[in-house]
């Protein structure tokens, strides 16, 4: 959740869903009381797009079309403030719409132990899908805080919740995550 996505400087002010970065921010402060790790998959573009696929994908040439969307070392690829802490982790990727393909996430967290993954975040159009189901693909659990996502339109985001979260996921809100994370 980066201040060009959803945060000051987003393009994409339709993700910003009613209690998305609240019901983030409680259930970040959660994992870390529980001394769970807390990492931000974010995305970002090297000025000279290195190490980026530009022209496979009709969302990225549209965004693409402004040369400074999203450039590493900008204030738009930064975690929304009211969502970082220090002792998180982060993990960039320069390509594509999910997590774990061509990035050191899925050693991070075998090194830390992880077996389940709490997913937050935007969006039900692609990041949240294609983390859940990368992450089903490599043996990871996985549990989509219902009402810490966003998609849009949202009645689009809620089918994806309905019938594909559903087929990957245990889906739960940010209070029931909060309530059993504090009971570990």
């Amino acid at each position: 959740m980066q201040r060009g996505v959803v945060g000051d400087l987003t393009k994409f002010p339709d993700l910003v869903d009613d209690g998305l970065i609240d019901n983030t921010a409680s259930l970040l402060r959660a994992a870390r009381a529980a001394a769970m790790p807390v990492v931000h998959c974010t995305a970002a573009f090297r000025a000279d797009r290195a190490g980026s696929f530009t022209d496979n994908c009709p969302f990225i040439v549209h965004l693409l079309k402004d040369p400074g969307h999203m450039l590493e070392g900008t204030p738009a690829v930064e975690v929304l403030p009211q969502l970082w802490d220090d002792g998180d982790l982060e993990s960039r990727r320069y390509h594509g719409f999910s997590p774990f393909t061509g990035t050191t996430l899925d050693r991070r967290l075998r090194a830390m132990g992880v077996t389940h993954l709490i997913a937050a975040g935007v969006s039900l159009n692609l990041g949240i899908p294609g983390l859940a189901l990368e992450a089903v693909n490599l043996g990871y659990h996985v549990t989509v805080a219902t009402d810490a996502v966003a998609g849009v339109p949202r009645e689009y985001a809620q089918a994806v919740m309905k019938h594909t979260i559903s087929l990957l996921a245990t889906r739960r809100t940010t209070a029931d995550l909060v309530a059993a994370i504090k009971e570990r």
